[in-house]
């Protein structure tokens, strides 16, 4: 088969194209996938940089979701068969035309949606999905603060959050990225904070916060971004407020006033979607069902 290698940890220019690479070997409960296409994460990044919580043994094929047809099947398959369109979250491997797959990790691909936006459900709209829905408990009129609302997690949160029937606030940095959450998430509003002086970032965050919502709370905060942002959006959560834990896309994992959450009477909630798929396959099956709901109905759209 062919497909792209990571030889050492490093950056992404250092993986390797290779033609002839052996073809996975079958296990029993997996099934193995001609992939069409393959979402790109920022965990994959983290993968290939040796920064993720997990190392994989080099070398190593990344690519941590994937989409297309089941062409065979292991020992103790019982829900696909040859032929299946179906969507993966592989872990690693993607990066190939052919990849194994975890039967309990496997799902059919929706109806309406083609190969190259299936790839893109797994990892960032599932994350999205289960944190907002299992973790942070979102409920309709609620109103939802997104950080890093124009990357892959964020604006799948954005599109979520309001099929979710939540009043959506989209955290940009730049006005070509508040554009996007605006065109592709349908956000209520649209925020920046263009400065890196922690002290302008709080004060704007809480003043436009309060423009945009007449004096409202913020109840959920949806947090991938970690760095200085993420104290200053918990200082803008409302009484009983959810701030979720996605993710450090900023590179640096925040140390947080702990009298933060104690005077508001807030929670910090940690969402790790791929332990919990481990943990509770079935749950895991009955949230996706959920979500190609949405994705059949034309709620959510992967934007590509």
């Amino acid at each position: 088969m062919r497909a792209i290698v990571c030889d050492e940890f490093g950056s992404i220019e250092q993986l390797k194209y290779k033609g002839s690479v052996q073809d996975p070997k079958l296990k029993p409960k997996h099934v193995l996938v001609s992939v069409v296409a393959c979402g790109v994460n920022f965990p994959d990044v983290l993968l290939i940089q040796g920064k993720y919580q997990m190392k994989p043994k080099l070398p190593f094929i990344p690519g941590g979701e994937i989409a297309g047809r089941v062409i065979k099947i292991g020992e103790g398959v019982e829900r696909f068969k040859i032929g299946d369109s179906v969507i993966s979250s592989c872990g690693i491997g993607g990066f190939a035309s052919l990849a194994l797959a975890k039967e309990s990790s496997t799902v059919h691909m929706p109806e309406g949606i083609d190969f190259v936006k299936a790839a893109g459900l797994m990892t960032t709209y599932m994350t999205s999905y289960y944190g907002l829905k299992v973790r942070g408990k979102l409920k309709r009129g609620e109103n939802l603060l997104v950080l890093g609302a124009a990357g892959g997690c964020g604006l799948a949160a954005v599109q979520l959050g309001k099929a979710m029937g939540a009043n959506v606030i989209a955290l940009a940095s730049t006005t070509e990225k508040r554009n996007v959450c605006l065109k592709y998430g349908n956000a209520d509003f649209v925020i920046g904070c263009d400065t890196k002086d922690d002290e302008k970032i709080s004060r704007g965050l809480k003043i436009k916060l309060k423009e945009v919502l007449k004096g409202g709370k913020v109840d959920v905060i949806f947090d991938p971004v970690g760095g200085s942002i993420s104290e200053e959006a918990l200082r803008c959560l409302g009484y009983f407020g959810r701030h979720l834990v996605i993710g450090f896309a900023a590179g640096k994992i925040p140390s947080i006033p702990l009298n933060l959450p104690l005077l508001k009477q807030s929670s910090i909630i940690g969402v790790f979607f791929g332990q919990w798929t481990e943990q509770f396959p079935n749950e895991f099956l009955e949230l996706f069902d959920e979500l190609a709901i949405l994705v059949e109905k034309k709620l959510i759209d992967p934007y590509v």
